[in-house]
């Protein structure tokens, strides 16, 4: 049976189609503003080349067939563009020719929020190019995100300009060429959610001005060659979700200051030159779900923090760093714990059983140490693990043999060998693998004991049987 509508649903229905098929066809229709195409067209030419001329779009880079990486809205009746990405991002991008720059018409593009360039200047030897340094602030009024991504043939350093960009929530200039003291004036942009300055060559120290990024959620300063110690200004990055500093020169204590970041996830200080000890500030930092800090000389006793106050950690890397002590039980109540790293370091004592009862544990890294005694865990655990459980380099420990099977032992581990004390000639010892076995003693003198519980049966065992003996040799005789 067909259903039937009412006259009055049709007509709505119709009229709704209507009223979309208008504002479709009146988007398609409006025209790009004539500067701004002419603009838009010269600063594309500057990154890919003369032989551009966007003949092939239709009506407009904002019509029907628009440019892969350029995004438009309308303001006014007219086209402007609000995104442009540079590089190589889809299959069909517009890639970057060997000399690419830029150009003055870019900065004339007034409704720009977002400015990325990927891949794009790729020769630091035959074609260096430098971020120019002028008229940024034309861009301030809507510019909300910069990036430049693996870029090594851009150079030099960042502009001043770049702190007119008020409005700027995302800062990344990522895998450069860039060099000079990070700058100084990003402490300006007030609005700035992440800052990511990492993979380039940027040095001297951390400026105090950026812990006023009260806003900021992501700072990565990694890999770069920054040196000196962290500024104590870094208590007013109080929103701050991820902290990379990894793989620099800086050095120093580790600031009492870092436990104001009570809403940081990730806390990376790797491959840097920190010292002076373990400091209690970090067990009040309980959102850490991330914390590594190996490679650094950082010293002290893994036991002096309480560990089982981060129960968010799930990766937790202290490898290298010249840790004293045992390895605390209080990392066994980590419940999240994926990955343990503590190769490489100082640490004594016996290794708790309670490790292998972390639901969520896949890797456990103790190898390099001067842990002692017999490994505990079962044939099951190290089935789970397998090579993610490292224990080698570790001269007194062991795991019982007989226990385990051929295939699931731990690698890099001796078994643990009876130990055999020879008794000494004349004495009453008895033999001793670590605690006095009782039912134990020595045969000796064909075989019979001569001293001990046993003794006097044996002699009148050995009575008996010289009494039969003499009584054989006597029927001998007589027949």
């Amino acid at each position: 049976m067909r259903r039937v509508f009412p006259p009055k649903k049709v007509i709505l229905v119709l009229l709704c189609l209507l009223v979309w098929c208008s504002g479709e066809t009146e988007n398609a229709a409006a025209p790009m503003e004539e500067g701004e195409q002419a603009s838009l067209y010269s600063a594309i030419q500057g990154f890919v080349g003369n032989w551009w001329n966007g003949s092939d779009l239709y009506p407009d880079p904002c019509g029907w067939t628009p440019i892969q990486g350029v995004s438009c809205d309308i303001f006014d009746g007219l086209w402007y563009v609000t995104s442009l990405s540079i590089g190589p991002i889809n299959d069909n991008s517009l890639d970057c020719a060997s000399n690419a720059e830029f150009r003055p018409q870019l900065f004339e593009l007034k409704h720009l929020k977002s400015l990325s360039f990927f891949n794009c200047f790729m020769s630091p030897f035959k074609h260096p190019t430098t971020i120019n340094g002028k008229k940024w602030e034309k861009l301030a009024e809507n510019l909300e995100i910069l990036e430049f991504r693996s870029n090594p043939g851009l150079i030099g350093q960042v502009p001043d300009s770049f702190s007119s960009l008020v409005k700027l929530q995302s800062l990344v200039l990522l895998e450069n060429g860039l060099t000079g003291e990070l700058p100084r004036n990003v402490s300006k942009l007030a609005s700035l959610k992440k800052l990511v300055l990492a993979g380039n060559c940027f040095n001297g120290k951390i400026p105090d001005s950026f812990g006023g990024l009260s806003e900021l959620l992501i700072l990565d300063l990694s890999r770069n060659s920054l040196s000196g110690s962290l500024p104590s200004s870094f208590r007013g990055l109080v929103s701050l979700l991820k902290l990379d500093l990894s793989n620099n020169l800086l050095e120093g204590n580790l600031p009492l200051e870092i436990s104001y970041l009570k809403n940081l996830t990730l806390l990376d200080l790797r491959n840097n030159k920190f010292s002076g000890g373990l400091t209690n500030s970090l067990q009040k930092m309980d959102s850490l779900e991330e914390m590594a800090l190996s490679n650094n000389p950082i010293g002290g006793d893994l036991q002096a923090i309480e560990w089982h106050n981060l129960q968010k950690l799930a990766i937790l890397d202290l490898s290298n760093m010249g840790l004293t002590g045992g390895i605390p039980l209080s990392l066994a109540k980590l419940r999240r714990l994926r990955f343990l790293g503590l190769s490489d370091n100082n640490l004594t004592g016996n290794l708790s059983p309670k490790l292998a009862t972390l639901p969520c544990v896949s890797a456990l890294y103790i190898n390099g140490n001067n842990l002692t005694g017999k490994l505990q865990f079962s044939e099951w655990f190290y089935r789970k693990m397998g090579r993610r459980f490292r224990a080698w380099n570790n001269p007194n420990l062991c795991f019982p043999i007989g226990l385990l099977s051929k295939g699931y032992v731990p690698y890099g581990v001796k078994s643990c060998q009876q130990e055999v004390t020879l008794l000494e000639p004349n004495s009453d010892s008895k033999l001793y693998s670590g605690k006095l076995n009782q039912s134990s003693h020595y045969m000796v003198s064909l075989g019979f004991s001569s001293c001990g519980i046993y003794g006097f049966w044996w002699i009148l065992v050995q009575i008996f049987m010289m009494v039969l003996l003499l009584g054989s040799f006597q029927l001998a005789l007589v027949e």
